[in-house]
């Protein structure tokens, strides 16, 4: 045998034992590996990962690799054809804290961002992302035995029962249906978000746990007004997502100063300061303020989210969403 191809024999790498020295995490996501003129091609499944996490990739592999015999460079790609879809919870511990507001414009507010966004109204009994972005009277259709999401009018794709019901028409459902509409309507045509919010009804009860154990959140955002009594139920919801394993991205202080549109004088008729209080003790990040403001309310019932505009209002939605943001480029 000819010593010089003898010896290319000995030192080409084996496909199999270039896998053996990914690190485990790596190697359960490899999707292809190949070698070929000395140079390894990798092909990653980079689904669930972060944003810093998909971009250390090709020096974790090249590490991974490098001094192996015969092998001269490492090329590694990341699977561009499935989309990195996360869900991200929006709770409270009660009703009435302005939840539901809160997440239409967060919602929005993440897409102005250039974020693809997708809402979910998963307030089954009481949907009203219908009213909050515009979109009542609409019906989505199914393709494939899955519901494609309504478009709305300010780039966030919505499912909520509003939107399969006629208007005013009572839901009377046991726990199995509404699980089921929730799965149906979070198992719905996705394919261009990479960012789903969730609408939650207030308290912990079918639709949280359902959510929890078939669709767990890659994080959740918790909103309370500044009254005690909201936040004590604002704890409560903390504890249930964290004895899930849900992170929790943070506490939103909502209703939180009114501005006499007269005098202009700030008064605080929820009380001040709680929820920032409330996320300090229990260990969590404070997401910031939305104001107590008469335009919010008359937009949103308008079917305009303030977060679509301008103004202070559109700039409190604005910094929340940049916080949000940057948490989800950081899990």
């Amino acid at each position: 045998m000819n010593s010089s191809l003898e010896k290319d024999e000995m030192t080409k790498p084996d496909v199999n034992r270039l896998k053996t020295l990914l690190p485990a995490d790596l190697a359960q996501r490899v999707q292809s590996l190949r070698f070929a003129e000395g140079r390894a091609s990798v092909v990653i499944d980079a689904t669930g990962l972060s944003v810093q996490d998909r971009a250390g990739l090709e020096q974790r592999v090249s590490g991974a690799l490098e001094g192996e015999p015969g092998l001269t460079e490492v090329r590694v790609a990341t699977m561009a054809d499935k989309p990195v879809r996360r869900i991200l919870a929006v709770g409270s511990g009660k009703g009435g804290v302005g939840k539901s507001t809160l997440a239409a414009n967060l919602a929005v507010a993440l897409s102005r961002l250039g974020r693809k966004v997708g809402l979910v109204d998963a307030d089954i009994y009481g949907p009203s992302q219908a009213r909050l972005l515009g979109t009542e009277g609409q019906r989505p259709v199914a393709h494939e035995s899955r519901l494609v999401p309504v478009a709305s009018a300010f780039g966030v794709p919505v499912l909520s029962m509003a939107n399969l019901l006629e208007p005013g028409q009572a839901i009377a459902w046991r726990g199995p249906m509404v699980a089921g509409a929730l799965t149906k309507m979070l198992e719905g045509h996705w394919d261009n978000a990479e960012i789903v919010v969730v609408d939650l009804p207030p308290g912990t009860g079918d639709v949280q746990l359902t959510m929890l154990q078939k669709f767990k959140p890659a994080g959740a955002v918790i909103v309370s007004t500044p009254q005690d009594l909201a936040l004590m139920d604002a704890t409560r919801a903390v504890e249930l997502f964290q004895k899930s394993g849900v992170p929790i991205v943070g506490v939103v202080e909502n209703m939180a100063g009114y501005a006499c549109p007269h005098c202009g004088e700030v008064s605080d008729p929820f009380g001040a300061g709680g929820a920032e209080a409330a996320a300090r003790d229990m260990g969590q990040a404070f997401l910031g303020r939305i104001p107590l403001d008469i335009a919010i309310r008359r937009d949103s019932d308008a079917g305009k989210p303030p977060a679509a505009g301008e103004g202070s209002q559109a700039e409190a939605f604005a910094a929340l969403a940049a916080k949000v943001s940057d948490w989800l480029d950081g899990h």
